[in-house]
Order: C-alpha cells, then sequence, then structure tokens
C-alpha cells in the first residue's frame, strides 16, 4: 500500500474503485488500518486467531462460512462489492454472530459505504451509517449521531463507547406510555374500548413492521409525517394501508405482503386529532424493532385496558423471572435428551461399524428425529395474560433448535430453518385486551427471533390467526343447564404462567357472591373453602399431571 497513506487519499481511491469484493475487501481494510493508524490482521490468519481474516465458522442455517473479518469481542465485519445489498450482508453476519462469541458491533459495507450496528445484550439496536464523504467531513448526521472517524475508532479500541444507553425495557416503557395517551383520547373521543384497541394493536404493529423490514421501511412513519395536520388524509391514507395489508397489494409505488391474521382483516381506522397525531409522530421516532415482547404485552395491556386500575409503571414479570419457571419446567428436560443425542454422536465408531456415509445418515435421522420432538412440544399458560410466558417458551425452544441447526451443519448435514413455531403455543385468558395481545405479542417475539438470528421470514401471510389462544374462564364454566363444572383446557405436555393473586377476603368483592359460591363448591372436595384464588390453578395442573395427561407443571403465586 502507499507509504503514509492519508484519509483523503483513501477515499480518492475507493471512491472511484471498480474492485470486486474478492479482489478488493482485504486491501481496503488493511489501508483503513493504516488511516485509522490501528492493528491490522495478518492476511490469511491462523484459525481460530483473534483477529483474523477469512475466520471459518458455521451459520445458523446450517451451511459453512467465513466471516471476512472478526477481530475477538470487538466486531464482526462483512463486505460486499461496489453496489453490493447491505442488508443482505447483515443478515449473513446475523448467521455468523454466534460462532463468533456475539461480538458487541457487526459491521456491513462497500468500499463506499459503511453500516455499524450495536449487539449489545437487552439494548436497543443502533446503527451508524456513514459513507467516503461523510469521513472527510467528520460530522454527526441523521444516520450517524457520532463523528464517523469516532465511531471507527471506536470499533478498533473501544465498543463500549458505542453502547446504547437505552435498554429495550426502557423502549418498551416508553412505547406503552405512548399509547396509553392515545388509548386515552380515543377512548375520549367515543371510539369502543374494543375497537380502539383493535386500532391501536394495528398501529404499533405497522410501527414494527417497517422497523424490520415486513413493511418498506420508513413508509408508516412517512404516512404520519406527510399527513400531520390533515386528519381525513391520514385517516385515508391508514385505510389504504390497512386494505393493502389484509389482502396483499399495493400502497402507491410499495408492493405490500398479505399480513391479516385477524389484525388487518378489514381496512377500519379512526380519525386523530392534533393532539393524538402528534402522540403518533413520536411514536415513530422509537425503535419499535427493539422493544422487549417479554414485557411488552403487560404493559401496553394496561395501556389499552380502560378497566385496568394498575399503573402503567407498576412491577411486571421480567424475563429473567420468567425464565425461572420456563428453564426447568419446559427446558431441562429437552436439554438432557438433546445432551444425550450429541455427546452419542461425538462417540467414535466401533471399528469395522457402518461407512461414514451410513453414519451420517443416522446421525441426520436421530437430529430430524429430535427436531420434529421440539416442533411437537405443546405449552399451555391456562392464564397467559398478553402472553409474556408463552414468549418466553418459545424462544427457548427456538434457541435449542438452533444449537440442533449448527451442531447438524458442523457434522456436514443439511439442516434448514427452524421447524419450532407460534403452533405450539396455548393459552387462556379472560381478559379480551390481552388475549388480542397474547397473539400480537408471540408474533412480534417470533418474527424477531428469526430476524435477531439471520433467519429469512417470508411466511405468507405473514401473522396468521392463533386460534390455540382463546378467551376463556380457566377454572369456573357452567354447563347447559347451569351447573358450574371445570371448562376444559386444550392438551399439552407442559404447563406454565402466572396465574391471578386474589386473597380469599377480596374474592367476592372482586368476582361476585355467585362466582365465588359456585367455586368453592365446584371444587369443594378438593380444596378448602378458604383459600386464595391462585389455588384453583395449582389444583387443576396437579389433576392433570396425576391423570397422566400433563408431564410437568411450575405456575408462580404470590407470598401474601
Amino acid at each position: 500500500m502507499p507509504p503514509n497513506l492519508t484519509l483523503p487519499q483513501f477515499v480518492a481511491a475507493w471512491r472511484q474503485s471498480t474492485l470486486t469484493e474478492k479482489s478488493g475487501a482485504q486491501t481496503h481494510f488493511l489501508q483503513l488500518c493504516a488511516v485509522l493508524g490501528v492493528d491490522a490482521p495478518g492476511a490469511g490468519g491462523a484459525p481460530g486467531a483473534a483477529y483474523t481474516f477469512e475466520q471459518g465458522l458455521t451459520k445458523t442455517t446450517g451451511k459453512p462460512g467465513w466471516a471476512d473479518v472478526w477481530k475477538q469481542g470487538y466486531f464482526a465485519w462483512e463486505y460486499k462489492g461496489p453496489h453490493g445489498d447491505l442488508a443482505a450482508a447483515y443478515n449473513q453476519l446475523l448467521q455468523y454472530r454466534d460462532a463468533l462469541e456475539n461480538p458487541p458491533l457487526l459491521v456491513v459495507s462497500t468500499f463506499r459505504e459503511f453500516r455499524v450496528a450495536t449487539n449489545f445484550t437487552n439494548t436497543a439496536k443502533r446503527t451508524y451509517a456513514f459513507d467516503l464523504n461523510d469521513l472527510l467531513s467528520n460530522t454527526a448526521t441523521a444516520t450517524c449521531a457520532l463523528p464517523p472517524l469516532d465511531v471507527l475508532h471506536a470499533l478498533f479500541s473501544n465498543p463500549e463507547a458505542l453502547h446504547p444507553q437505552q435498554t429495550t425495557a426502557s423502549v418498551t416503557l416508553q412505547a406503552a406510555a405512548q399509547f396509553a395517551a392515545l388509548a386515552k383520547r380515543l377512548y375520549a373521543a367515543g371510539v369502543a374500548p374494543p375497537a380502539a384497541a383493535h386500532f391501536l394493536m394495528r398501529l404499533l404493529f405497522c410501527l414494527f413492521a417497517e422497523d424490520v423490514n415486513l413493511l418498506p421501511p420508513g413508509l408508516f412513519t412517512d404516512i404520519v409525517g406527510k399527513s400531520f395536520g390533515y386528519s381525513k388524509f391520514l385517516l385515508n391514507r391508514m385505510r389504504q394501508l390497512f386494505g393493502a395489508m389484509a389482502t396483499g397489494g399495493d400502497y402507491g409505488a410499495d408492493a405490500i405482503r398479505q399480513f391479516n391474521g385477524g389484525l388487518f382483516d378489514d381496512d377500519s381506522a379512526y380519525e386523530l386529532d392534533l393532539d393524538m397525531q402528534q402522540i403518533l409522530k413520536e411514536a415513530t421516532t422509537l425503535d419499535w424493532g427493539s422493544v422487549e415482547p417479554a414485557i411488552f404485552g403487560t404493559l401496553f395491556e394496561r395501556s389499552l385496558d380502560p378497566g385496568s386500575r394498575t399503573k402503567l409503571g407498576a412491577h411486571y414479570t421480567s424475563r429473567d423471572d420468567i425464565a425461572l419457571i420456563v428453564e426447568p419446567v419446559l427446558l431441562a428436560p429437552l436439554r438432557r435428551e438433546w445432551a444425550a443425542i450429541e455427546s452419542a454422536a461425538l462417540l467414535t465408531p466401533p471399528s469395522g461399524q457402518a461407512d461414514p456415509a451410513a453414519a451420517g445418515a443416522a446421525l441426520g435421522a436421530r437430529l430430524a428425529a429430535f427436531r420434529q420432538r421440539l416442533a411437537a412440544v405443546r405449552v399451555l399458560d391456562p392464564a397467559c395474560g398478553s402472553g409474556n410466558f408463552l414468549y418466553v417458551a418459545l424462544k427457548a425452544l427456538l434457541t435449542l433448535e438452533k444449537e440442533v441447526i449448527v451442531f447438524g451443519d458442523s457434522h456436514g448435514l443439511p439442516m434448514g430453518l427452524p421447524t419450532v413455531s407460534p403452533d405450539g403455543l396455548y393459552g387462556l385468558e379472560v381478559n379480551p385486551y390481552a388475549q388480542q395481545l397474547a397473539s400480537l405479542v408471540v408474533w412480534i417475539g417470533y418474527i424477531q427471533w428469526m430476524r435477531e438470528n439471520g433467519f429469512p421470514y417470508d411466511q405468507t401471510p405473514v401473522l396468521r390467526p392463533l386460534t390455540n389462544i382463546r378467551q376463556q374462564d380457566a377454572i369456573l364454566a357452567y354447563a347447559a343447564d347451569g351447573r358450574p363444572v371445570e371448562p376444559p383446557w386444550p392438551a399439552a405436555d407442559v404447563i406454565i404462567g402466572n396465574p391471578p393473586f386474589l386473597g380469599d377476603k377480596k374474592m367476592r368483592a372482586e368476582l361476585g357472591d355467585n362466582y365465588v359460591k359456585d367455586l368453592r363448591a365446584l371444587y369443594g372436595n378438593t380444596l378448602p373453602g378458604g383459600v386464595d384464588l391462585v389455588t384453583y390453578w395449582f389444583e387443576r395442573s396437579r389433576a392433570l399431571i396425576a391423570a397422566g395427561e400433563v408431564q410437568r407443571a411450575g405456575l408462580l403465586a404470590t407470598n401474601s
């Protein structure tokens, strides 16, 4: 490379370059290191080196791959040619991420453009995007909140300097607060609460969808911004978009995928006054792709339900607390099965045993059978609220299946995409707002996981109705003749959840005398009359385990 290469020389050379990715990537990186005055990797560094070109690895899709540049504990870098697709490059990095020990920063670039994305755990994602001209001016812009040279120096020497200040929980809390204000104004304007809640869930999913590229990026933000102050225009544009999302079609020059799933079943929308438009406009500035599904539903249920007396900022069950139930009840037995399969696969076959092809086929069959087992697991939350336990269970199953996919690939087996899906989740919830939100939380969590792990999400329609999450009282129903009976629960392998706690003395005031009388009579042979409300879920779960219909159950109960 030229001695004492300057930044203007670097920019001039690469602004005009016509080299392909293969022929120019390492030269581009080495010259960038020289300009910045930072250490460079040795070309063709040894496998496993802490700082190297072409680090070999296994993608989450089950195929081998190579990271163009990897600096352990700092970044992974993927190049594309002069007109390359940086979104596709980022998806490649997501597939490499686990194999590269989850570096805090993920970088994609052509020779002219750079995008540095944060990858810190449990934080809102932030991207710093800039090009060669921005390097020369070295000033912060709308797409790069810091001077580009500061971003690059932090990349090589101090990744923590790019750590986002917002956590996913704080982003979710802000989003819920804005929607609580919007819901309050809609109710005051005379929109019936169930219809308003359905409309608001459409809005929040549009905000999420544009941030994860299910809708054209920025489309909904553009609709809100360009219609601001003109409520009729905004209403008409929302209806046009919702109509396209219901069936698939066009919105202006943009092709819109079919979403439906019951959430976009028609084009209905409501007119928003100027104050409501302002709230929605502010909501578009949040990173909706980073909301935390484990708390998302609880917070939005409080914001959408006009009867909720719980403060929006009140305690919610964190993902870590939910994992205290999900891990031993659902995951631990499956992990033991997987460990046995993995260990057997690593044993050296005795001399004279089947040839390698036959051994590979046998291993492939075992892995396929275990993946089918994971996809067939049925998880029931009989007091599912807005779906936080179901989401955490789904994510845990997907993550375990990804381990199987990566293991199979390391043994040369084609493994394909995850087969675990929301279809294995079952829920019962008496609150209609929570029940609707539960389906939305599960879908958002599923789409997030697929996106964050580098798997394509091209399902059509984008959403499917989750009819296995039902609005139903879980502990008391009535026969045709009026007798109190136990309502049926969906068949399941495991039961998890956090049933509602209500002390004996408060049950009549909250639920009514007749309800409590019938409940006590129905369970009088198995539970004493003065038990707290939560106990009935424990008893139903115990009875199902005793009958052999459920394998395990884990429920939280408040200590009074």
